[in-house]
């Protein structure tokens, strides 16, 4: 099988290499895009034979590339991106990009009727009702990467009757153990220490704020079909289950492994059909060595926005995807402190008038919108504190 990996030099994307270097009779890396981390490309050239079309995030990479390598094809930005995926020749792509700048991608990789493993959330958060559309159309087919979704699948694959609640865990993240009060002093350098998983920044933050969550049950609403109210997260220390299902006759079924994300990229690009097993537990809290606590909806206001995501749709994925990437990129620039980012956040979702089934150009044109005025809401809080 012919592999495309959006965001090869990521987290996600090192480890789908991981898991190409333990299948290559199966797997075969045919093109890549990668972002600021360059000095990858060298090395994924020289081991990756078959790779012959590469897009690069910055024109200046680009031409370097470009003269360096004759025989590859070489792109760059977010035009680029799209001709990596027009001109290469793959059956399943990886989109493991971090933001916005991955769902055009995905919704180009259904339209040509490829293979979507899917680990950049924001394409479901924000063009999920897109998305689903194009797969309910007969368009691609789509495999979730993320430890949770993958989680849910394999419960819901051995038993998908009688369900009462398809189950999301979180480890609460760097700020796990603290208060509200306790969180009006923690720094960037505290956020970004995960206790159990190596993450990018983003996505870090987005942990310790519990964003993550809220966009995990979006997700899970596109994904499984299940309504907000029947989703629903469990708070767990040592984030080696994943996610489950729990039925009405009282019993869960769960997944159980280490923090890697290599098993669940398996699942994926197996396109399921891989041996795994669930575990059957009657009560939570007789599971031994792992721990659970239940969710605190007032300790992490973020997830409520979930509930308007999928309850409302439109363009309310846009706004509360676009105000975070603002938020955070504000808070690790030093620019506003932990706890504005929800402000800020619930702010731009207050004030948006939704529209109901945007086409992927308004949901584009909302995104621009909505970062210029969360730029100059972030301004207008900096003035006033000085």
């Amino acid at each position: 099988m012919n592999l495309l990996i959006l965001g090869a030099s990521g987290s996600i994307g090192k480890q789908t290499l991981d898991v190409i270097r333990k299948h290559k009779n199966i797997f075969t890396l045919t093109s890549f895009s990668v972002g600021e981390r360059v000095e990858v490309v060298d090395e994924l050239i020289k081991e990756f034979k078959n790779v012959k079309h590469i897009c690069l995030k910055n024109e200046n990479d680009y031409l370097s590339f470009k003269d360096k390598y004759k025989d590859i094809n070489f792109y760059f930005g977010d035009l680029g991106l799209i001709k990596l995926i027009e001109e290469s020749s793959f059956d399943m792509a990886v989109n493991a990009l971090v933001g916005f700048v991955g769902l055009v991608p995905s919704v180009k990789i259904l339209k040509l009727n490829k293979t979507l493993a899917l680990a950049n959330k924001e394409s479901l958060v924000v063009g999920g009702q897109i998305i689903n559309h194009l797969l309910a159309e007969g368009f691609g087919q789509l495999y979730p990467i993320d430890s949770e979704h993958v989680a849910i699948s394999k419960c819901l694959g051995v038993d998908n009757q009688n369900v009462e609640k398809i189950l999301i865990t979180a480890s609460g993240g760097a700020f796990r153990h603290l208060n509200r009060e306790q969180l009006k002093e923690v720094t960037k350098e505290d956020a970004l220490n995960h206790p159990t998983w190596k993450m990018g920044n983003k996505i870090t933050i987005d942990s310790a704020s519990m964003m993550n969550k809220c966009f995990e049950i979006i997700e899970a609403y596109y994904l499984f079909n299940y309504s907000f109210d029947d989703i629903e997260v469990i708070l767990h220390d040592e984030s080696h289950v994943h996610g489950g299902v729990k039925y009405k006759d009282g019993y869960y079924r769960l997944d159980i492994s280490k923090p890697d994300m290599r098993d669940a990229i398996e699942y994926a690009l197996f396109k399921k059909q891989i041996d795994y097993s669930t575990y059957i537990a009657y009560n939570l809290n007789q599971t031994g060595e792992y721990h659970f606590h239940t969710f605190d909806m007032k300790r992490y206001p973020l997830v409520k926005w979930a509930k308007v995501v999928i309850e409302h749709q439109g363009t309310y994925g846009a706004v509360l995807n676009a105000s975070n990437e603002v938020a955070v990129n504000a808070f690790l620039n030093d620019e506003i402190s932990f706890l504005e980012i929800e402000k800020v956040i619930d702010e731009m979702m207050h004030r948006h008038i939704n529209t109901k089934n945007p086409t992927l150009e308004h949901i584009i044109e909302v995104d621009k919108l909505i970062r210029i005025e969360t730029i100059s809401y972030i301004n207008n809080l900096r003035r006033n504190k000085n």
